[in-house]
């Protein structure tokens, strides 16, 4: 879906696609409950830290690194096979979200240069800038057709203008779009769908809609499944008003999931404490 359009604020617009509004709502009721939990007010650094660890485990899932949540926890070395490294990535990109909040609002396009040097974690040409044409994409997973390095840099540019001038659109509006653009337009040569997940979460903590990071919406879009996930993503890209506001409803239920996950961590903290 192009971001632009006739609209002085497209992103906002989107808001008023149906259901979307029912999202937004849902997903704000699903914070706030983890918000007002009496553990929040005691223990929140330990509940935004095991957001995090669930959080890189879901996206890693959804690049194709299924691992159970105690070998996360348990293990120390990520250098050995693709899925070791895949889980690697997203828990370096976890780390790293809460560092670029400060940077996202005036320059979206240099946090994701900065997080896809940060996921492949290797020297070469083509790590940390967007790929060119005739650059191939290791994204396995989604078998959507490849826009052109042209159309991806342009789409990019547009979506980073759109982010820099802000605007009144739902934070969940504006995270699913941007979550949505990186997928669909897979702009470097790896690592896309970290990264998409990733810039997810910036935006919605930066918006202020989870400012301690303990909603993660890469547990719901696990939870959810992968075909799913790659279903409502084909929506999105159709750009039709049903598939875009189909998507940004997957994504609020994502967030709720997210937020639910963390309300069970808080009800196990206060049982342990009871």
């Amino acid at each position: 879906m192009s971001t632009t359009g006739a609209s002085a604020d497209p992103l906002a617009a989107l808001g008023s696609l149906p259901g979307v509004a029912d999202s937004v709502e849902s997903v704000r009721k699903s914070v706030d409950r983890v918000y007002g939990h009496r553990v929040m007010r005691r223990r929140s650094n330990e509940i935004t830290s095991e957001a995090a660890l669930r959080g890189a485990r879901g996206t890693a899932a959804l690049s194709g690194a299924d691992w159970a949540l105690e070998e996360v926890r348990r293990r120390s070395d990520f250098s050995g096979d693709g899925e070791a490294r895949t889980m690697g990535a997203a828990l370096r990109l976890t780390a790293e979200a809460g560092q670029l909040l400060s940077i996202w609002r005036q320059s979206p396009l240099r946090v994701l240069a900065r997080l896809h040097l940060v996921a492949a974690a290797e020297g070469e040409e083509r790590v940390g800038r967007p790929r060119q044409e005739g650059e191939p994409v290791d994204e396995p997973l989604i078998g959507l057709a490849l826009p052109s390095a042209a159309e991806a840099h342009g789409r990019l540019e547009g979506l980073s203008e759109l982010i820099i001038a802000g605007g009144s659109a739902p934070a969940l509006v504006t995270a699913a779009v941007v979550h949505g653009e990186l997928l669909a337009l897979r702009p470097f040569t790896s690592h896309n769908g970290l990264i998409a997940r990733t810039a997810e979460r910036i935006v919605l903590v930066g918006s202020g809609l989870d400012p301690k990071s303990v909603c993660p919406a890469e547990v719901g879009h696990a939870e959810l499944g992968r075909e799913t996930y790659l279903e409502a993503l084909e929506g999105y890209v159709s750009g039709t008003p049903e598939g875009v506001a189909a998507w940004i409803a997957h994504c609020g239920r994502a967030v709720g999931l997210g937020a639910r996950e963390s309300t069970a961590v808080c009800e196990a903290l206060q049982r342990g404490a009871a």
